[in-house]
């Protein structure tokens, strides 16, 4: 099997690398600056379960030939059409698509892009960053990737790919049940990210003040009844994973996207709450907590995009 892997971030980088790691076949789409240092230096993993530094093969999006078995997307929201660009010439009439952006929304540009037939569920659970030499640095022991057919069941891609990644050191999940997994990741997210960004501080420190194990606990009721209008109401364990999770006192934890914002970078306000919002609105739900944020994020936004208006060169 020849695995396609979009870049070689945090994410991407990770599991590609563990791939290269165990001996699969791994290539790494990546920008020229990114291919050298690769080949001058290897790709390199800091980890607490393991570090591990090796050669990979990388390629640039000139030298794309050949179709692969499977693709593996990790960009950002945002960076989402440019990917499906760079992507194109590595899919095949019989190419699975694995993206492992958070949310929805993004499956709908795919399978415009590729067929639906060609796009598999996917989702990942890992805490990880690029450091200053461009290492990746995993911050913690999750690292789990579950991916399956959108529709349900088994399916013998599915299972040639649970092979493949089973040779690796994560935990890789084939799961007969993806759609709902991935409901389940996004409305714990949205919860987390709208709270977080609104609050402009990790779980620990909202839940010191007077309402704000309260307010986490009502803007993940708000997706939860999203989820549930949409056929995917959280099971059980993933209800008190969020519950605990959004609550639990002297938590560090925080979304990505309130790092995002308060580094005054771009977000993926409109992939995650906003997709969210529009989904409420149309099931005939309330959501006070996803409006306000969501509408916190598009004036961070429409902010950023007129400071780069503003100093662009004048013609």
């Amino acid at each position: 099997m020849r695995i396609l892997v979009l870049g070689a971030g945090a994410t991407g980088g990770y599991f590609g690398g563990r791939l290269a790691q165990a001996g699969v076949d791994v290539t790494f789409l990546v920008r020229p600056g990114r291919a050298q240092r690769l080949a001058s230096d290897g790709l390199v993993i800091r980890s607490p379960v393991g570090d591990w530094r090796g050669a990979v093969q990388a390629l640039t999006a000139d030298r794309l030939g050949a179709p692969f078995d499977v693709v593996i997307l990790s960009c950002k929201a945002y960076d989402l059409d440019d990917a499906i660009l760079s992507i194109k010439p590595a899919v095949g009439p019989s190419t699975a698509v694995l993206p492992l952006l958070n949310g929805l929304r993004h499956f709908g540009a795919l399978d415009s892009a590729f067929g639906a037939g060609r796009v598999i569920g996917g989702l990942c659970h890992i805490g990880a960053t690029l450091g200053p030499a461009g290492e990746i640095v995993h911050l913690n022991a999750n690292e789990k990737l579950t991916f399956g057919e959108r529709g349900g069941g088994r399916s013998a891609r599915c299972d040639a790919i649970a092979a493949a990644f089973g040779r690796a050191r994560f935990t890789s999940v084939c799961s007969e049940a993806v759609e709902q997994d991935l409901w389940e990741k996004f409305s714990f997210l949205a919860s987390l990210a709208a709270m977080t960004c609104l609050m402009r501080g990790k779980v620990g420190e909202i839940v010191e003040a007077a309402d704000g194990s309260a307010l986490m606990l009502e803007a993940m009721e708000e997706c939860v009844k999203v989820a549930a209008a949409a056929g995917h109401k959280p099971r059980p364990p993933a209800m008190e994973f969020a519950r605990k999770a959004l609550t639990e006192k002297g938590s560090g934890f925080a979304s990505s996207m309130m790092r995002d914002l308060e580094a005054g970078g771009r977000t993926e306000g409109s992939h995650i709450l906003g997709d969210m919002l529009d989904r409420a609105r149309a099931a005939g739900i309330g959501a006070p907590i996803l409006r306000m944020a969501n509408c916190l994020l598009e004036t961070h936004e429409l902010k950023r995009a007129a400071r780069a208006a503003a100093s662009a060169p004048q013609r």
